[in-house]
Order: C-alpha cells, then sequence, then structure tokens
C-alpha cells in the first residue's frame, strides 16, 4: 500500500496511524523471520518510533523505506546484544500439508533452510526480500541501500549458489561399504577341518 506524501504531511496523527495500520504486519513479519518473536516485537516499536520522527522524510513507498529502518534496528540489536540470533528460518516448524505424505515435505524444508544457511548473509537477505516479503527488485535494492546493478549481481549469485547448495543435498548418498568378515560357523569349522586334514 503507497501513502502519498499529502496524506502525511499536515496530518501528523492521522498519517502515522494510517501509515503503521498499513505496513506494522509486514515489519513484524519481517522481523519475526530473522530474530525472537520478543526481539520482533522491539524492531517493530523502535523502527515506527523512527518513523515517527522522521515523519516529513518518508517516501511515498513507504515500505521499503520501513523495511530499511528494521533492518538497521536488526543489525544494532544484534551487535549489542551477546546472546546469539538465530535467523528465523522457520520453514520446518509451519504445518505440513493436510494432503499427502508430509515426509517429503518436511525433508524438503529443511533442505531449503540449511542451503539458505550456506549463502553469505547479503546474498541470502536479497533472497528472502523477494521470496518472503514480496518486494521488487528496485524495492530490495532499497531495503538494502545499494544500486539495482548491485542487488541483480547479488542475488544471481544468490541463486546460482542456492541452486548448487540444494542439489547437492538432494543427491543420494553412498551408504558406506562393511568389510568382509568370516561368518561364525567358517570360523568354527576352518580349524576343525584344518586339523583333521594334519591328522
Amino acid at each position: 500500500m503507497t501513502l502519498g506524501r499529502r496524506d502525511r504531511v499536515g496530518s501528523l496523527p492521522g498519517g502515522f496511524e494510517r501509515l503503521f495500520h498499513a505496513h506494522a504486519d509486514v515489519v513484524l513479519a519481517y522481523a519475526l523471520r530473522r530474530t525472537d518473536p520478543d526481539t520482533a516485537q522491539e524492531v517493530v516499536s523502535e523502527t515506527f518510533g523512527v518513523a515517527w520522527r522522521r515523519f516529513s522524510d518518508i517516501p511515498d513507498r513507504a515500505l521499503p523505506w520501513l523495511l530499511g529502518v528494521a533492518r538497521r534496528v536488526l543489525a544494532n540489536s544484534r551487535r549489542s546484544s551477546s546472546r546469539q540470533r538465530a535467523l528465523a528460518l522457520r520453514l520446518v516448524e509451519e504445518p505440513a500439508l493436510a494432503a499427502g505424505d508430509p515426509t517429503g515435505e518436511v525433508d524438503a524444508r529443511i533442505s531449503v533452510r540449511t542451503a539458505l544457511e550456506l549463502l553469505p548473509s547479503a546474498e541470502r537477505e536479497a533472497i528472502e526480500l523477494l521470496a518472503w516479503e514480496d518486494l521488487s527488485p528496485s524495492e530490495a535494492a532499497e531495503v538494502l541501500g545499494c544500486s539495482r546493478g548491485v542487488f541483480a549481481v547479488r542475488l544471481h549469485r544468490a541463486r546460482r549458489r542456492l541452486r548448487r547448495h540444494l542439489t547437492a543435498s538432494l543427491e543420494p548418498m553412498e551408504p558406506p561399504s562393511t568389510p568382509t568378515t568370516p561368518s561364525a560357523s567358517t570360523a568354527e569349522t576352518g580349524p576343525t577341518t584344518a586339523a583333521r586334514e594334519a591328522r
């Protein structure tokens, strides 16, 4: 949803309320995919705190601007916290599809999550912004603070690496070879036969 500048400037309380209702859920979802629920709520609060203070600076396309603020708030949170912040790639925690055998679905989600975690952070975020936040490449580039050309290169590399990791994860593993050992019966009868021949 795009709020025109005249819908915001001149009526800060009303304009801010419309901005919050239009984008708060998306900002929260963005944060939940990258941190724990409590921190995600703090990210939303701080993001819209910045939006309140800089209300006149918000462009007409407000969502990329808000996600850029949320991204910086998350980065500051990670730097100031001694705890490890796991990325919220909740693929394996989503409910399985009602129809069919869910085993393959869960395995696929595990593979995707593992493959995403193997990507460099900048490339992983490029894919997440398009796939999860449903942004256009130009909007995602704005969130990341880079040009569209840089974003396109980053996305191309991310897709190539992700495809390679997924392909490797789906290749069947060779079963370990087990050394052949004489059976118990052979072990028992062998010496007996040899002893008979010695006689």
